[in-house]
């Protein structure tokens, strides 16, 4: 039995000049950027990585002419859909949880709506369970840039990669973070004065605690 499919925002159009902005933008950035783990060949830009898994997950506008009937009802609604792009290539953005949630809730409403779509296939209950995304998987991860954006849009990500520097990165950038989310740092500075009301985002925590004891393996070489 075939599967029912809509055609996707990638195939259709996108926000070129934004993307491609923000793109170029990234590579003046040596804060906090995943490149300053690892200079990397062909590392794909966050911006570009982010905008083109968006659009490949979300329908366009046109595959569902029951909701937009007109060409200017559809460019209205792709419009719409841009701006959540434009919005959400943006540097400043990489972690605002309010634009993020926008593309995570676009991404969600399109595959609910293949669920639907799909339930008297077969595999329904595999393929197309609506309170599950796709899992995402990235054979050739490389610099990891296409895996992290996916994980960051709500989808569960995999990476895989011949190179042992490269697993080491994607294990840095999409493994190990996930698993201390929300979790307070543990080193002995920051639990002495650790305020137990306070919320822990992300991996802030860990954060916390590569910093104090990448300070330590500093200090502790210079020592010795």
């Amino acid at each position: 039995m075939s599967r029912s499919t809509r055609k996707k925002l990638i195939e259709v159009a996108l926000p070129l000049e934004a993307i491609n902005k923000a793109s170029a933008r990234e590579k003046s950035l040596r804060h906090g950027h995943p490149s300053t783990l690892h200079l990397w060949w062909a590392r794909r830009p966050l911006a570009a990585a982010r905008a083109v898994i968006f659009a490949q997950m979300v329908d366009d506008p046109s595959s569902h002419p029951d909701l937009f009937p007109t060409e200017k009802k559809q460019a209205k609604e792709r419009e719409r859909l841009f701006k959540i792009i434009e919005d959400l290539v943006l540097w400043e953005n990489t972690t605002n949880e309010e634009v993020l949630q926008r593309a995570r809730e676009e991404i969600w409403q399109s595959w609910r709506r293949t669920c639907a779509e799909n339930a008297d296939h077969p595999q329904a209950k595999e393929l197309f369970d609506r309170y599950k995304l796709p899992a995402f998987h990235d054979p050739f991860a490389g610099g990891g840039s296409i895996p992290l954006e996916a994980q960051r849009l709500g989808l569960e990500t995999h990476a895989s990669d011949l190179n042992p520097v490269a697993v080491l990165i994607n294990k840095a950038m999409i493994e190990i973070p996930p698993k201390f989310a929300g979790r307070p740092p543990v080193n002995p500075e920051s639990r002495a004065k650790i305020d137990h009301c306070r919320q822990w985002k992300g991996a802030q925590g860990l954060a916390e605690d590569v910093r104090y004891y990448g300070r330590w393996m500093r200090d502790e070489a210079e020592r010795r």
